[in-house]
C-alpha cells in the first residue's frame, strides 16, 4: 500500500475537507466541501483529494499510514 499524500491529525471525529485549505484563494481551487466522519478505525480519507484525517489518540495515531487501507467517507467497512 502507499501512504496518503497528506495526513492531518485532528482532535474531532467530524471534519470538513475542501481540498484547498493551504491554497491561497481558497476552495475555488479545490473540490466541493465534504463532511468526513471518523469511525472506530480512527481515520478517514477524503474521496476527492485522498487527504487522510487521523484522530489524535485514536487507534491509527502513530501507526505507519502506508500499512492502513483506504477508508473513504461513507464507505461501509
Amino acid at each position: 500500500m502507499i501512504a496518503p499524500p497528506e495526513t492531518l491529525r485532528v482532535s474531532h471525529k467530524r471534519n470538513t475537507c475542501d481540498g484547498a485549505t493551504d491554497i491561497a484563494g481558497g476552495a475555488a481551487l479545490g473540490h466541493p466541501r465534504v463532511f468526513l466522519e471518523i469511525d472506530e478505525h480512527g481515520y478517514v480519507d477524503c474521496g476527492y483529494c485522498d487527504r487522510r484525517f487521523v484522530l489524535i489518540g485514536g487507534p491509527a495515531d502513530g501507526v505507519d499510514q502506508s500499512t492502513l487501507r483506504d477508508i473513504p467517507s461513507g464507505a461501509s467497512v
